[in-house]
């Protein structure tokens, strides 16, 4: 894949997710939420243009921050997105103010890792970028499916029992 392409692949997958990150969105716990970040992942590493050919040591060490900050982001934006049963016992998401937070957080980390690498002279490429958002993806849906399987244990028949957020 050319670079413009996954750049423009890149956009679309961050428009897509918080554009539904955003909104009220029920969690199907039979979904294959683990099949956008495997393609983003396989892409990523099919491209081969992960490491700085000239660099290889410290491109490695780059990429390993930044998918430790991938995983991290991931899992925050988890932890921070408001989850809840209803009383038929479907689980519901919606991201949260900490959740832009998260992401904002993220965002941030991603560049000044990526700013540090230009300050040494490494490049890394747009494939380091969707592996990670790919990890951050895997990451987060992950933890929401862990945290639903935990929500709707939380009900007794209909009455709803209030998540750990939101008991004030």
């Amino acid at each position: 894949m050319s670079g413009p392409t996954e750049v423009l692949v890149i956009v679309a997958v961050v428009v897509l997710v918080l554009v539904r990150q955003f909104r009220t969105e029920r969690l199907s716990m039979d979904r294959k939420w683990w099949l956008l970040p495997l393609i983003l992942g396989f892409v990523a590493v099919k491209d081969g243009s992960l490491a700085d050919p000239q660099h290889m040591a410290e491109s490695g060490v780059l990429l390993g921050i930044e998918l430790l900050v991938s995983l991290g982001t991931g899992i925050g934006w988890a932890f921070t997105t408001r989850i809840w049963a209803d009383e038929y016992g479907d689980v519901w998401t919606k991201g949260t103010v900490a959740t832009a937070g998260a992401w904002a957080g993220g965002i941030a980390a991603r560049a000044a890792v990526v700013g540090v690498g230009l300050a040494m002279g490494v490049h890394l490429g747009s494939s380091s970028l969707m592996l990670g958002i790919a990890l951050s993806l895997l990451a987060r849906s992950g933890v929401l499916m862990w945290r639903a399987g935990h929500e709707q244990a939380a009900y007794v028949g209909a009455v709803p029992q209030p998540a750990w957020e939101d008991r004030r």
